[in-house]
């Protein structure tokens, strides 16, 4: 110990020294007699010199680091000396042993808890914020409301006096190509197609809205169309008005709302004039079907869209009148105006256009016009009777037309005449317009449609299976014997095979049903699964028979099953197609064909049926690409949300690619 003493720093040679060390954890054991005074270390130690005690103390003087490593390796030299056995030897080494330490205590909180005090203060913070916030909220309330509608106000007053002093500058051109103007947007929510319902509940009653599916698909196409719809914009609702005050509540509401409408009267037109295209509603003219007023002396009549033009004429005939316009059965005013159509009567009495004074017409936002008076003549403004009629429902709703009559001829006769080509045919068609008898109108059906009105069994007699005329006399007694015979002597220079002529009313009615009987005909001879395609287009008469071989040809080779019939007196033809699915194209080819030829012949692409979607893209070959656009800007001036019957007439997205025919 002496020895030992001798090295150790000042102030612990005096003390006697057990160590034991552990170099891993950096840290010391001492186990001292006496308090180690002159250190610097944390040393726990009994003050008592003289009896000394045993005690653990944890030494991190640096002057302890250093010295007890050397202490052991010196105690460990001197008492290998002093024994002589190992046992002994290594008895005394292990007092020397390091022992186990145990961990210092941290000298701050660990991670997790320091995260979770962290957590906790956040929280706490939080808390606070929202007590402070519901506190405030009440207070601030009703001043943040008053905020919020002072800057709406002043937003909203600022944009309308930008709106009213500044306004947007007009388009300036006269015409609008497809693809300028503004895209039409609809609101077709569930929710809100829902609330519309119920308005239009109140407006016209439960009884007079309809959401069942055969309703709904009833007014969406039919059997007679050329167009296939697509039953995802079949109309969700049918409404039924009664009055033009209930048209117009409705279509102000399908304003406010962004709802398209497609009107319907009738429903026997051919082209897709009434097939929705963007969903909507379908407004059905049916149960508006009074006749207003009658004015005998002025030969004139008020009546509603839904009045059938064969039940006008049962009316007309107890005072002697005729409204003469005879489209397809079961056709309805307001579908005729529509279409522009004509009929058998053309040939004398003309067109739709001709037999129209005045519509009342609801338009698309609600507004409610008439456009002229009953007289005969006026030349007050802009004729926009005429500019309605043809318009097939786009540009607004008819509710009441003020229509020409006629006092019913004295005499009446009807004549058949049959040839062995449709060029002999057409050749005394010519001696008889060219001469200038008045026949009231001249028909024409080719050898298939006589032989399928053969086929058909709803005549008594039995029709020869050649082209055949249908002439139509009408006047005072004298002058119709005098009219059949001057156009049988025509038809027999024209080389006609045959000519018979009724003698008597019950005759007349015989001979004129193979007329009105050729469509039904024709779809006698479906096949199931076939469906029907009745087109038709108009040419000068001169290029009649040139159209009508030509076409007749074309369709011998397409092996479709189809006939021709035509309003020969001014050049009007139709053909009547049957296919089925697999043959659509087939068909669809002919009639591009038939259209075309038309064109070229300086021909319309439809005499009577209407545009609808159909023939909507044939317009600008007919007419040319700005008088489109010239309608075009005409359907955005009097409906610029594109509201009424949209997609037909014209165009107002660009077709995809492949979807138009080349030219």
């Amino acid at each position: 110990m002496s020895r030992l003493a001798g090295k150790m720093p000042h102030g612990l040679a005096r003390h006697r020294i057990t160590t034991t060390t552990t170099t891993t954890m950096g840290t010391v054991r001492c186990l001292a007699t006496t308090s180690m005074a002159r250190t610097s270390s944390k040393i726990s130690s009994s003050t008592s010199f003289l009896t000394p005690t045993p005690m653990t103390a944890t030494v991190r003087h640096p002057a302890c680091l250093f010295l007890l490593p050397r202490l052991s390796s010196v105690s460990r030299a001197t008492t290998t000396a002093h024994f002589s056995t190992t046992g002994q030897r290594n008895k005394f080494l292990n007092r020397f042993e390091p022992a186990p330490l145990p961990k210092p205590p941290p000298e701050g909180p660990s991670f997790s808890g320091q995260l979770t005090g962290s957590i906790t203060r956040r929280l706490a913070r939080e808390k606070a914020d929202l007590e402070r916030l519901a506190r405030v909220r009440p207070e601030s309330s009703l001043a943040r409301a008053f905020s919020l509608t002072f800057m709406l106000f002043f937003v909203g007053s600022v944009s309308w006096y930008l709106g009213f002093k500044y306004p947007r500058e007009p388009d300036p051109d006269s015409t609008l190509p497809l693809g300028v103007g503004r895209q039409p947007k609809y609101n077709m929510n569930p929710a809100h197609l829902e609330a519309a319902w119920a308005d239009f509940v109140a407006i016209v009653g439960r009884d007079n809205v309809s959401t069942v599916e055969d309703d709904i698909k009833a007014h969406a196409t039919s059997d007679w169309s050329s167009h296939q719809s697509d039953p995802a914009h079949k109309p969700f609702c049918v409404v039924y008005p009664s009055t033009t005050e209930q048209v117009a509540a409705v279509m102000k509401n399908c304003h406010t709302r962004h709802i398209p409408v497609v009107g319907y009267s009738g429903g026997t037109s051919l082209e897709g004039h009434y097939t929705p295209t963007r969903g909507g509603i379908c407004i059905d003219f049916s149960r508006m079907d009074k006749v207003i007023a009658l004015h005998k002396e002025d030969l004139d009549v008020v009546v509603q869209p839904g009045v059938g033009w064969e039940d006008l004429n049962e009316q007309l005939a107890e005072h002697n009148l005729f409204f003469p316009p005879d489209p397809g059965p079961g056709a309805q005013i307001g579908g005729m105006i529509g279409t522009g159509c004509s009929g058998t009567n053309a040939y004398r009495y003309g067109t739709m256009r001709e037999w129209v004074l005045s519509l009342t017409v609801v338009l698309a936002d609600g507004t409610v016009i008439k456009t002229r008076q009953r007289p005969r003549k006026s030349s007050a403004g802009y004729d926009l009777t005429r500019l309605f009629i043809g318009s097939e429902g786009t540009l607004g709703l008819v509710t009441e037309a003020t229509l020409k009559l006629c006092v019913k001829p004295a005499a009446a006769s009807v004549a058949v005449a049959s040839f062995p080509t449709i060029r002999h045919a057409a050749d005394c068609v010519a001696r008889v317009v060219g001469d200038g008898v008045t026949v009231a109108a001249v028909e024409i059906l080719d050898d298939d449609q006589m032989r399928f009105i053969n086929a058909l069994g709803n005549t008594t007699r039995k029709w020869r299976e050649a082209p055949t005329i249908f002439f139509k006399f009408s006047g005072t007694a004298a002058g119709v014997k005098e009219q059949i015979d001057l156009v049988r002597t025509m038809s027999r220079r024209a080389g006609g095979q045959s000519f018979d002529f009724a003698r008597d009313e019950t005759e007349q009615t015989e001979l004129w049903s193979a007329r009105k009987d050729a469509l039904w005909a024709t779809m006698g001879q479906r096949r199931e699964g076939d469906h029907v395609w009745t087109g038709d287009v108009a040419v000068p008469v001169s290029r009649l028979p040139d159209i009508i071989e030509e076409t007749k040809r074309d369709l011998k080779r397409s092996g479709l099953t189809s006939s021709i019939v035509g309003h020969v007196g001014d050049g009007n033809f139709h053909i009547i197609l049957l296919y089925n699915n697999v043959e659509r194209e087939l068909a669809e080819d002919c009639v591009h064909r038939m259209v075309k030829r038309a064109v070229e012949m300086e021909g319309t692409v439809t005499g009577e049926h209407g545009v609808g979607l159909v023939k909507r893209d044939y317009l600008p070959h007919e007419l040319g690409t700005t008088t489109v656009d010239a309608m075009r800007r005409i359907k955005a001036a009097f409906d610029p949300l594109c509201l009424l019957n949209c997609d037909k007439v014209v165009r107002v997205h660009k077709p995809a690619r492949g979807e138009i025919k080349e030219w």
